[in-house]
């Protein structure tokens, strides 16, 4: 962590690997997307056989945090995905924390204006 970077809690992500084919699917991440319907943000990531992602976020879970300056953020760091904007005005790396993944992200977006987006496959995550 960076001193002058502030870091708040966002959601927490669970791959699985039980072969369904559930949620909200991107064809270029190979990945299905389900929000957990409870109180905190969590969300159950499927991968298909051929998905490019880094095989970290495909096996162990990871916090994602909210990042007022992701340049600065990832400076230094193991970047394993991104930087990058998957759904409009949602900036998004991946570092390698020992062996643990973390989503760092920058957004002006409220979290019920982000959830929506992605749950109805808005941004260039989901286009072809």
């Amino acid at each position: 962590m960076k001193s002058d970077v502030t870091y708040e809690f966002h959601h927490f992500g669970i791959p699985l690997q039980d072969g369904k084919t559930e949620g909200v699917f991107s064809e270029k991440a190979g990945m299905y997307t389900v929000d957990n319907p409870g109180k905190f943000r969590v969300q159950w990531h499927r991968f298909t056989d051929d998905s490019p992602l880094h095989p970290l976020l495909k096996t162990v879970p990871h916090v994602a945090l909210k990042v007022n300056n992701l340049a600065r953020a990832i400076e230094g760091e193991e970047v394993i995905l991104g930087p990058y904007e998957p759904i409009d005005d949602y900036f998004v790396a991946v570092i390698n924390d020992n062996g643990a993944p973390v989503e760092l992200i920058q957004t002006t977006l409220s979290d019920d204006e982000l959830w929506g987006r992605a749950r109805r496959g808005q941004g260039s995550l989901y286009r072809q």
